[in-house]
């Protein structure tokens, strides 16, 4: 999975955070239009798009004449995706997560700990809400 570029991210989490009444995707002109501090012409935002569906990061419908975009999958697994293939980029993958496991608070641990045990229980506990 590729990293996203600054203005890319932007987009993106107008697609994840969703704009109001938006479940069947958003036009490019709502997503400019959430952007609006950012002073960004129409064409910068569909060219964005664009370069993110052929990313995969985002799938689109056409609409009439529009496109409607949503993100192919949520930022926490675009999160843990990015997690994984810094795993992959060499060296010892057990190295790295015990650096990693050292270096989370508590209250993280404890999430990483209940995440393990559910796993090797076999069930799925829900991830709890994360302030920001």
């Amino acid at each position: 999975m590729t990293r996203l570029g600054e203005l890319e991210r932007a987009v993106m989490d107008v697609l994840w955070d969703g704009v109001p009444d938006t479940s069947g995707g958003v036009t490019v002109r709502e997503v400019a239009e959430a952007l609006d501090g950012r002073e960004l012409a129409y064409t910068t935002v569909m060219t964005v798009l664009d370069r993110l569906a052929g990313k995969g990061m985002v799938q689109r419908e056409r609409e009439g004449r529009a496109w409607r975009y949503r993100a192919s999958a949520t930022r926490e697994a675009h999160i843990a995706q990015l997690m994984l293939d810094a795993l992959d980029l060499g060296g010892s993958r057990d190295a790295a997560l015990v650096r990693f496991a050292r270096s989370v608070t508590g209250t993280e641990a404890e999430v990483l700990r209940a995440a393990l045990t559910a796993e090797a229980a076999g069930t799925e506990r829900p991830a709890p809400p994360q302030a920001r």
